[in-house]
């Protein structure tokens, strides 16, 4: 605004006067100034918006120069650069949803005296020492919100920016709050302006009490409406200061609700835009006091009268200028009720499809809730939502979630004490800014010196952000809680199948959806509550044709849950002409466009040209590129020349189709192979779009298209791409490795068997004797080699047997030769070989055997002959080791065994007794019969169990 000693100069708000010819008379006024696009050279012409056909303008009348304004709305291919959010990216240099290099740009300075072509760049200014805590707190209720000029808030979200809104902050400042109250609502201000998503926004900051004798003022507009960029923001957090001084403020300690809600909505209805929200936060104890105000009568009673009279023509005023009034009441004994009529006395809007958008009274009654409150409040009123994070004590970490459709947001810490210090963490783990671009996001920290700090981010990382927190000693009792409050700009991308119906056909529609990057939104759950509509209308229409788009594998739903919406519906049979298709999606914290997609009706026998197309795949590295097959049909009588194009996609995308143009001989069907070359920058995450097929030959019609949904991943390392082509060979090698390992380790694991001594018994006696055996078992699997004594007791004593650690004196060593037989050395003797079929004659009139318990435990005879009680051998050709267990002790012993019979081929049947003596029969072989000897008869096993011979061992 202009001072009072500033020379004469155009107010804020004053026309541009005109200016005059050289002849005398009012010159015509400029057309408005056209915004160039960002992507474009100076004096070159703006891209037209694919909607309308003509590019956005602003009209200069309400700036006051030099004001920078922010770029003009969009054209549908002018998009930034795309986001993952339908499946997560893979790991790799950064995460598929962080796109580089997006920065929204001011683009023009429309100063009144400059020539439309003219354009200046305003420079950008930091911002200046922060204000104490509680001034910034309110200051930046202003900054957020503050509103775009009213050119800007004709935008609609197809802009690809989240929409202003205008709002006034009225703080009650008199006496029937106390200090800590007045403080609370500071940081209640303070909270709503760090909240804010949108720096188009307009902020009117009002304290208010009430006027009772000379001097005194019900209101006190502390901050007068100001567009909130950063020399706004810094301006707001100056002028708030004057709230805390409530002498200084001259205003009397009542509560005149009736003047602070004129005031509020005086100013909101001045500059403001019919399609632009007004909003009013009012902070109070909801208590109406002006029974010592002389305005409103002579008698206390008449002045309550007449204020809530006053009061009431206020609220009906304010809903016919729909004006919404969200109360937030502090304080002991708050007035439910008032707060509750001021609610419901204002415009009763809400946001489609978000529950508790209706302006409603809420009562804050603890610190905690005045924090959660604010953040639903504020969220509410401007169709926002909420993300609810974590809280800690400072040194520590707060962690919140933005969803992946969350294009704007505002991460919100209350700290409560200024000297905390934030430092904010990406999902990428990358520390971000305090103010201007990285990763793809724009970054703008506010509040860092209050008691509330806030981190305004545009287009941010979907996934959990990380907020470090520290703080010197002394400043570390007050937990800090962070939020985030969001939105989503989201546009849609419509399909019609076939392109050009004929009057009467069936046809279906298809929209998805995709954020202002370019995104295509893959993730089911990410449109959960989602409604698509679409209208259809055209030549020829008696009425519009709607439908509702569902996205559950029903109809012309090919797959649920895919994000693709559809829907059929029969062109009317008056059509006559062009077709125009407007496709709307309404969801909780989420805001579309109204994009049409133009078309025409087909003659009676169907188009002439028609162009299906496909890709091959669905993923591409940065630098790659994805193949893709045209099938034309050109059933006319002259050629076609088709272009191929990309539309939809990120503003600062580098995919490129090739070729660019195809010429189809007429009656001739050709198939067109086709590239999509991704540019070595290309971010990573899922890039959405179209791939568009033009007839040039008729006048630029659509006659083909197809989605375009490529995820785009890290570059793989060297060993990935060995291992992408040679990961059969390695499967197959280490499948063979494996197995001849397995061998490897059998064989090894049966040698050490054959040698393990590990369940041998050692068995001793006198020679003739009956008496059993001193017997001494082998443990241990590892055991090659057993160290033991025989002492053989005095004359007919009975041996014992002790085992010893190493060799030595009069020990005998056991062990296994490499061909499994067993081999003894006695003490100063000579290596023997353990004889089968036998015991081993020792000194002193012993004789020493070994058993093999482990042949004991698992055979079972596959032997011809092997019974309970028979002769030295158990059958010609049975097996010793793996005889049946019955009869195995060479001295007799108490085997479970049967008795039986058995006839040997070789030499020794006989009759065994008990002690495996031949006691029936000859020991050296049967009779001989025809020349051969035949084996004697086996002998009854004992009652004791017969003996199966002396090699049980071998």
């Amino acid at each position: 605004m202009t001072g009072s000693g500033s020379p004469p100069r155009r107010g804020p708000f004053d026309a541009v006067p005109p200016r005059t010819t050289s002849g005398g008379g009012a010159e015509p006024p400029p057309e408005p100034m056209r915004l160039a696009d960002p992507g474009s050279e100076p004096g070159t012409s703006p891209g037209a918006d694919s909607t309308s056909g003509t590019p956005p303008t602003v009209t200069p009348p309400f700036v006051t120069p030099p004001l920078s304004l922010r770029e003009p709305p969009r054209g549908p291919h002018q998009r930034t650069r795309p986001r993952t959010l339908g499946r997560p990216a893979r790991r790799g240099r950064r995460s598929g949803r962080g796109i580089r290099d997006h920065i929204a740009r001011r683009t023009a300075v429309i100063c009144p005296d400059i020539r439309p072509s003219g354009r200046r760049s305003r420079p950008r200014r930091r911002p200046a020492r922060r204000a104490l805590a509680a001034t910034a707190a309110v200051c930046a209720l202003a900054v957020g919100l503050a509103p775009a000029p009213p050119a800007a808030a004709r935008e609609t979200a197809s802009d690809g920016a989240v929409k202003p809104i205008d709002f006034a902050v009225l703080v009650d400042v008199s006496d029937s709050l106390s200090d800590a109250d007045l403080a609370r609502e500071t940081d209640a201000a303070a909270l709503i302006a760090q909240a804010e998503i949108s720096d188009r926004s307009r902020a009117t900051v009002i304290g208010f009490g009430s006027a009772e004798k000379p001097g005194q003022q019900p209101v006190r507009e502390v901050c007068s409406p100001t567009v909130t960029d950063e020399a706004g923001r810094q301006r707001l957090s100056r002028c708030a200061q004057q709230l805390k001084d409530r002498a200084g403020n001259r205003v009397g300690p009542g509560t005149d609700f009736p003047a602070a809600l004129t005031q509020a909505v005086d100013r909101l209805g001045e500059h403001g835009s019919d399609t632009t929200p007004k909003v009013v936060f009012l902070l109070t104890d909801g208590k109406l006091d002006v029974a010592d105000s002389p305005a409103y009568g002579t008698d206390p009673a008449s002045r309550r009268a007449n204020a809530a009279k006053k009061l009431r023509e206020t609220l009906d005023r304010a809903r016919r200028e729909q004006v919404q009034i969200w109360p937030l009441g502090f304080g002991d004994g708050i007035d439910r009720d008032a707060l509750r009529a001021m609610a419901a006395g204002g415009y009763r809007n809400d946001c489609p499809d978000r529950p508790g958008s209706t302006p409603r009274m809420r009562v804050a009654d603890s610190a905690t809730e005045v924090d959660r409150a604010l953040h639903v409040t504020f969220a509410a009123a401007r169709c926002g939502d909420v993300e609810e994070g974590t809280s800690a004590r400072p040194p520590g970490e707060l962690k919140v979630t933005i969803p992946p459709i969350a294009t704007d947001g505002s991460i919100t810490v209350t700290k409560h004490d200024p000297r905390v210090t934030v430092t904010y963490y990406d999902p990428e783990d990358n520390r971000v800014p305090a103010h201007g671009t990285a990763h793809g996001s724009r970054f703008d920290v506010s509040g860092q010196d209050g008691p509330v700090e806030a981190l305004r981010v545009r287009d941010p990382l979907p996934g959990t952000w990380r907020v470090k927190l520290s703080a010197p000693e002394g400043h570390r009792d007050h937990p800090a809680t962070v939020r985030a409050i969001w939105q989503g700009v989201l546009h849609s991308a419509i399909s019609l199948e076939p392109v050009t119906p004929r009057p009467g056909e069936r046809s279906v529609v298809r929209v998805r959806m995709q954020t202002r990057r370019g995104v295509a939104i893959t993730d089911p759950e990410q449109l959960a509550g989602v409604k698509v509509t679409a209208r259809l209308t055209g030549d020829g229409f008696a009425e519009p044709v709607d439908m509702t788009l569902r996205d559950d594998g029903e109809g012309p739903d090919e797959r649920a849950d895919d994000a693709l919406y559809a829907a059929e519906f029969t062109v009317p049979e008056t059509a006559s002409g062009v077709l125009r298709i407007i496709g709307e999606m309404a969801a909780p914290g989420v805001t579309s466009d109204h994009r049409p997609y133009d078309t025409h009706t087909a003659p009676p026998d169907g188009p002439r040209v028609v162009a299906d197309v496909a890709l091959d795949k669905q993923s591409v590295y940065p630098g790659g590129e994805v193949g893709g097959r045209m099938t034309v049909h050109n059933d006319d009588t002259r050629p076609h020349t088709l272009r191929l194009a990309l539309k939809d996609l990120p503003e600062k995308s580098s995919l490129r189709i090739a070729p660019t143009t195809v010429t189809v001989e007429a009656g001739a069907q050709r198939r067109v192979p086709f590239t999509v070359a991704f540019g070595a920058d290309t971010a990573l995450g899922d890039i959405g779009g179209q791939i568009s097929v033009v007839d040039t030959t008729d006048n630029g019609q659509e006659v083909g298209h197809a989605f375009l949904t490529v995820a785009v991943e890290p570059e793989p390392s060297r060993w990935e791409r060995w291992w992408d082509r040679w990961w059969w060979a390695a499967v197959s090698g280490g499948a063979l490795a494996l197995a001849a390992g397995a061998l490897v380790a059998a064989r090894v694991h049966s040698a050490r068997s054959r040698k393990s001594l590990q369940g041998l018994v050692i068995e001793v006696r006198r020679e003739g004797s009956g008496a059993a055996p001193a017997q001494l078992p082998v443990r241990g699997a590892g055991v090659r080699t057993f160290y033991f004594t025989v002492d053989g007791g005095s004359g007919s004593g009975t041996p014992t047997l002790r085992r010893r650690d190493s060799g030595g004196g009069q020990t005998y060593r056991l062990w296994r030769a490499g061909d499994g037989s067993l081999r003894l050395r006695a003490p100063r003797g000579r290596e023997q070989l353990l004889p089968r079929g036998g015991p081993l004659a020792l000194d002193d009139g012993l004789e020493l055997c070994v058993r093999d318990e482990r042949g004991a435990t698992r055979g079972t005879a596959r032997g011809g002959g092997g019974g309970g009680g028979g002769g030295r051998t158990a059958g010609g050709r049975g097996s010793r080791l793996d005889a049946r267990p019955g009869g195995r002790r060479p001295f007799g012993g108490r085997s479970r065994g049967r008795s039986g019979s058995g006839t040997g081929d070789g030499a020794g049947g006989g009759t065994g007794g008990p002690d495996g003596s031949a006691t029936n029969g000859r020991s050296d072989g049967g009779r001989v019969r025809g020349g051969r000897p035949r084996g004697g008869t086996g002998g009854a096993a004992s009652p004791s169990g017969g003996t199966g011979g002396y090699d049980a061992a071998f």
